[in-house]
C-alpha cells in the first residue's frame, strides 16, 4: 500500500505551533494550491486548500522560516482527521517542505 502526497502551493494562513500533553511538537498551516492540469485532453483549472501538520523534532527545522504567503512544496502522507465538531477532513502530514 503506497500513501505519499506531494503538493506545491502557498501557505494561505499564518502557522499555528504547539505541543501535545506528551511533549511533541506540532506546526500546522494551510496550503493552497492553483494550477492547470490537463484532463480529457482539455486544460482545466485546480484549486485546493489542504491542511498539513509537521510534527515532531524536525517540526522547528521545517518551518521556523514558514509565514503566510511562503511558497513551498510539502510532501508526506495523507490521514482522515475528525474535528472536535465531528467534521472530517483529509490532512497532509508533512516530512518534507521546501521553500520554492
Amino acid at each position: 500500500m503506497t500513501n505519499r502526497m506531494e503538493l506545491s502551493g502557498t501557505v494561505a494562513k499564518p502557522p499555528l505551533r504547539s505541543k501535545s500533553p506528551a511533549g511533541v511538537a506540532h506546526c500546522r498551516f494551510w496550503l493552497e494550491h492553483r494550477s492547470t492540469v490537463i484532463e480529457a485532453d482539455l486544460p482545466r483549472q485546480v484549486y485546493c486548500r489542504m491542511p498539513v501538520v509537521v510534527s515532531g523534532k524536525r517540526s522547528n527545522e521545517f518551518t521556523q522560516d514558514l509565514v503566510q504567503g511562503s511558497h513551498i512544496k510539502v510532501s508526506g502522507f495523507v490521514a482522515y482527521q475528525t474535528g472536535r465538531n465531528g467534521v472530517g477532513k483529509l490532512v497532509l502530514h508533512a516530512d518534507n517542505i521546501t521553500q520554492i
